[in-house]
C-alpha cells in the first residue's frame, strides 16, 4: 500500500492519488469522510512531543474554537492568519495583528495564499525558527493548511505534487510529507474538526453560496424598529434599535422583513445582550459585528456554534 498524495489515505492501486482525491480534483464531486478528533489525537501528541517548528494556520473570517490547540502546542510556534483576501482591504493588518488570538506563539504573521501576499515573509520566519528540516501545519479544518502547502511548493519548490483541498471537512485524512529542498520539508495534518461548524450540517451544494471566495462587501444595517434577517435560511436575526454589520459570503442570500415574521422559529434560539465593539460569530457562516449596545435574537441550526468575543474589526 502506498498513500495518496492529495489525502494522506493509504490506497491499494498503483495511484498517485486515491479515488476521492481523484473525482474531487477533476469533477468537483466531493465525498464526505466521517472522522472525529479522537482520530487525530495520536498524530498531534506526536508533534508535540518533538521541538519541531509548527506553523497554526487561523482562517481570518472564520475563526472560534482555537483554544483546542492548547494541549497540542509545543513552544515553537507560528501563528499563521490566513484568508487576509477575504476581509476588507480597508482594515489594517496590524489591528488584526494586535488581536488576542489567546495563542502562545513566537511570531504572528498575515498571509493570503490567493494572492501571494506575505508568503516571503512566511519563508524567512520559518527559516528563522525551524529546528530541523520538519515544519508542521495544523489547524482546524478548512483553514487554509493545504492551499498554503500547496502555493509554498509552486513558488520554492521543484514538486509536481498538489494536495487536495476541498471545502468539506476532513479532506486531509493523515499526514502528508512533501520536501521542498533538503533543508525544508512540510508536513500537512489533518485539520481538527469544529464540531459547530455550519458546513457539518448542510448539504454541499450550498457551501459554494455560503463560503466566500474574495473580499467579502460588510453590509450595516442601521435598524429602528423590529426586523428580521433571514440568511440563506440557514439564520435568522431579529433585533430592534441597533446598528450592525454583517460579515457574510458576498453570494449568501439576505432577506429583511419589517414585520413579524414565523421563518425558522423551529431552529434553536439564544438571546444576546452584547455590547458595542463585539462580534456575534455564527461557525462557517460569518459574524455580525455589533456598532451599538445591542440585544440580538438569533436562532440557528442546532449544533451550530453562536458565540460572543471581542471584535476584531474596530
Amino acid at each position: 500500500m502506498i498513500k495518496c498524495s492529495g489525502c494522506g489515505d493509504l490506497i491499494y492501486e498503483n495511484k498517485v492519488l486515491c479515488e476521492r482525491c481523484f473525482r474531487i480534483t477533476h469533477y468537483n464531486e466531493y465525498t464526505t469522510v466521517v472522522k472525529n478528533n479522537e482520530d487525530f489525537k495520536p498524530i498531534l501528541n506526536k508533534i508535540k512531543s518533538s521541538n519541531d517548528l509548527v506553523l497554526l494556520i487561523v482562517d481570518l473570517f472564520n475563526f472560534y474554537g482555537l483554544e483546542i490547540f492548547d494541549e497540542y502546542l509545543n513552544s515553537n510556534v507560528i501563528l499563521v492568519l490566513t484568508k487576509r483576501d477575504l476581509l476588507p482591504l480597508s482594515i489594517n493588518d496590524e489591528k488584526l495583528l494586535n488581536y488576542d488570538y489567546k495563542i502562545k506563539c513566537r511570531e504572528k504573521i498575515i498571509i493570503s495564499s490567493n494572492k501571494n501576499y506575505g508568503l516571503d515573509d512566511l519563508l524567512n520566519l520559518i527559516h528563522k525558527y525551524k529546528t530541523s528540516d520538519k515544519v508542521y501545519f495544523i489547524g482546524h479544518t478548512n483553514s487554509g493548511k493545504s492551499t498554503l502547502i500547496n502555493k509554498l511548493i509552486y513558488n520554492y519548490g521543484n514538486k509536481d505534487i498538489k494536495i487536495t483541498t476541498s471545502p468539506l471537512p476532513s479532506t486531509t485524512l493523515d499526514l502528508i510529507t512533501v520536501a521542498i529542498n533538503e533543508y525544508l520539508t512540510l508536513i500537512d495534518t489533518p485539520g481538527l474538526l469544529n464540531y459547530g461548524d455550519v458546513t457539518n450540517y448542510i448539504e454541499p451544494a450550498l457551501l459554494k453560496e455560503i463560503i466566500p471566495n474574495k473580499e467579502i462587501k460588510p453590509i450595516t444595517y442601521q435598524i429602528k424598529s423590529k426586523q428580521t434577517l433571514i440568511i440563506e435560511n440557514l439564520l435568522r436575526i431579529d433585533s430592534d434599535e441597533t446598528n450592525i454589520t454583517l460579515f457574510f459570503s458576498n453570494n449568501a442570500k439576505i432577506d429583511r422583513y419589517y414585520r413579524e415574521v414565523n421563518y425558522l422559529t423551529n431552529l434553536e434560539k439564544k438571546e444576546f445582550d452584547v455590547k458595542n465593539g463585539e462580534d456575534i460569530v455564527i461557525g462557517g457562516l460569518g459574524f455580525i459585528k455589533v456598532n451599538k449596545d445591542s440585544k440580538l435574537t438569533i436562532y440557528f441550526i442546532n449544533g451550530v456554534s453562536v458565540i460572543r468575543r471581542k471584535s476584531l474589526i474596530w
